[in-house]
C-alpha cells in the first residue's frame, strides 16, 4: 500500500533535487546543463548584492510571520465555533464555505479583490467609503494600505484549510472531558482553555512548524496576482518569489532562479530543525521528530 506514495514522492520530490546543480552553473543551452561551465556561488550573489535584497527579505519574513500567527488564530477560533454548531447539515455548509476560498485560483481571487478596490467601480470606493464620509482611495498606487490588505486576503484564503484540520482534531476529543468539566461548573471559555487547546496542541505545533519551514516561501499568487503587479506598490508587495520571477522574465536566467530556490530551501530546512529542537526542549510530544 505504500508503493504508490513512495513512487509519487520519488518522482515529484526527490528526482527534481538533482536539478540543484543548475544553481551552480552558468547555464548555456547550446552546451547543455551538465556541460555548462561552473559558476560557483555567482548565481547566489544576485540575491544579496542588489539594492532590493533587504526589502524583499524583510517583506518575505514579516508577511509570512504575520500570516502564520493570524491564520493560526482565526482558523483555531473558527474550528472551535464550528464545533459548537449542533446541526450537522449547517456544520457541513459552514465548513465548506470556509474551505472554498482555499480551492479558488489566485487569478480569480486577484480579480475578486480588484472588484472591491477598483478606483472607478470598486465596492470600497463607491459604497463603503462614502458611507463613512471618506474620500476615494487609489488602492493600487498607495503602498501604505497593502500591509493590511494582504493579511486579510491571506486569512480569507488560507484559514479555512487549517480550520478543517483543527476541527477534525477537536471532534476526536472524548466528550467525557467536557461532561466532567460541566459538572464541575466550568464555563465554555474554561473548557476551551483547559481541555480543547491543550489536547489539540500537538496538531497546532505540527502545523506551525510546517509553516515556519516555508517562511521564506511566499504565496506567489497572493503577492503577484492580488496587487496586479502594480509597480507603485512594489516596496510593500515585493517578496523573494515575485522578485525572482520578474528577474527571470526580464533576464531569462534559470540558474539565478534555481539559486534562489536552493537558498529558500536551505533556510527553511534550518528553521524547521531549529524550531523542532526548541519544541523538543519545551515538550517532546509536540515535536515533529
Amino acid at each position: 500500500m505504500m508503493v504508490p506514495a513512495l513512487v509519487y514522492f520519488l518522482i515529484n520530490n526527490y528526482l527534481p533535487m538533482l536539478g540543484i546543480v543548475i544553481a551552480f552553473k552558468d547555464v548555456n543551452f547550446a552546451k547543455g546543463i551538465l556541460n555548462s561551465d561552473w559558476a560557483g556561488f555567482k548565481n547566489f550573489e544576485y540575491l544579496f548584492k542588489t539594492r532590493d535584497a533587504w526589502i524583499i527579505t524583510r517583506n518575505t519574513i514579516l508577511y509570512n510571520g504575520s500570516f502564520i500567527f493570524l491564520n493560526l488564530f482565526f482558523a483555531l477560533a473558527a474550528a472551535i465555533l464550528l464545533n459548537e454548531v449542533a446541526n450537522r447539515f449547517f456544520k457541513r455548509v459552514y465548513q465548506s464555505l470556509l474551505l472554498l476560498p482555499h480551492l479558488i485560483s489566485s487569478v480569480i481571487i486577484g480579480y475578486l479583490v480588484y472588484a472591491f478596490l477598483n478606483m472607478d467601480t470598486g465596492f470600497m470606493n463607491k459604497t463603503v467609503l462614502p458611507l463613512l464620509g471618506l474620500d476615494e482611495i487609489s488602492w493600487y498606487s498607495e503602498p501604505q494600505y497593502w500591509p493590511f490588505i494582504l493579511p486579510i486576503v491571506s486569512i480569507w484564503k488560507q484559514a479555512g484549510y487549517l480550520c478543517v484540520v483543527f476541527l477534525a482534531s477537536i471532534v476526536g476529543i472524548d466528550k467525557e472531558y467536557y461532561e466532567a468539566s460541566t459538572i464541575d461548573g466550568a464555563s465554555k471559555w474554561q473548557q476551551i482553555r483547559g481541555i480543547t487547546i491543550p489536547l489539540i496542541m500537538p496538531v497546532i505545533m505540527i502545523m506551525t512548524l510546517l509553516q515556519i519551514g516555508r517562511i521564506f516561501y511566499s504565496d506567489f499568487g497572493l503577492f503577484y496576482q492580488v496587487p496586479l503587479n502594480s509597480g507603485a506598490i512594489l516596496d510593500t508587495t515585493n517578496v523573494i518569489d515575485t522578485y525572482v520571477f520578474r528577474a527571470l522574465i526580464n533576464l531569462g536566467d534559470i540558474a539565478m532562479s534555481s539559486a534562489a530556490g536552493v537558498y529558500q530551501s536551505l533556510v527553511g530546512f534550518v528553521l524547521v530543525i531549529t524550531a523542532n529542537l526548541v519544541t523538543r526542549k519545551i515538550n517532546r510530544d509536540n515535536a515533529l521528530f
